[in-house]
């Protein structure tokens, strides 16, 4: 018995970092998502954005959480930025 105590204990170690990631990525996907979503309802939305999610989405199920967390982030500033240039740009009037 306290043998499959100690390898339920030590399991749950191991997994806990792992499950926990995964629900980070997920977050931050979403969040990410949530920027992009806003930058296309200004008509803003830069090309590779969504593009970064999808190879970031493709890195998580290889392992490489890390690397894929870093691409959601990028994709995420992308949204923010594409927000910001929108409102500079709209600010800016045309010869007369």
């Amino acid at each position: 018995m306290k043998k499959i105590s100690l390898i339920a204990i030590i399991s749950a170690c191991f997994l806990t970092p792992v499950l926990s990631q995964a629900g980070t990525f997920e977050e931050a996907v979403k969040q990410a998502s949530i920027e992009i979503d806003k930058a296309r309802a200004v008509n803003y939305e830069w090309r590779d954005s969504r593009k970064l999610l999808k190879k970031a989405e493709k890195l998580n199920k290889q392992g490489k959480t890390e690397q894929a967390l870093k691409l959601v982030a990028k994709a995420k500033y992308q949204g923010q930025q594409a927000v910001a240039q929108a409102d500079l740009q709209s600010a800016i009037t045309g010869p007369r």
